[in-house]
């Protein structure tokens, strides 16, 4: 039982043991969450950019042969 004692600095090294723990999971969890936000807007950006094109019939589909010029 000495290792959780910790030579008599327990209540130093766990409480600090401890809030690291709570600020990498958070960091984490902010992480991701801003990851999936980033992502819903990327879809949203490609289903307009998407939309731009097909009511614009800018020959995207096939790779510009047919564009206008």
């Amino acid at each position: 039982m000495s290792f959780f004692e910790m030579g008599g600095y327990a209540a130093y090294v766990w409480p600090a043991f401890g809030a690291a723990a709570a600020i990498m999971i958070a960091l984490l969890l902010f992480s991701i969450r801003a990851m999936r936000a980033r992502e819903a807007a990327l879809r949203s950006l490609e289903a307009t950019a998407r939309q731009t094109r097909d009511a614009e019939g800018d020959g995207a589909r096939d790779g510009g042969q047919n564009a206008p010029v």
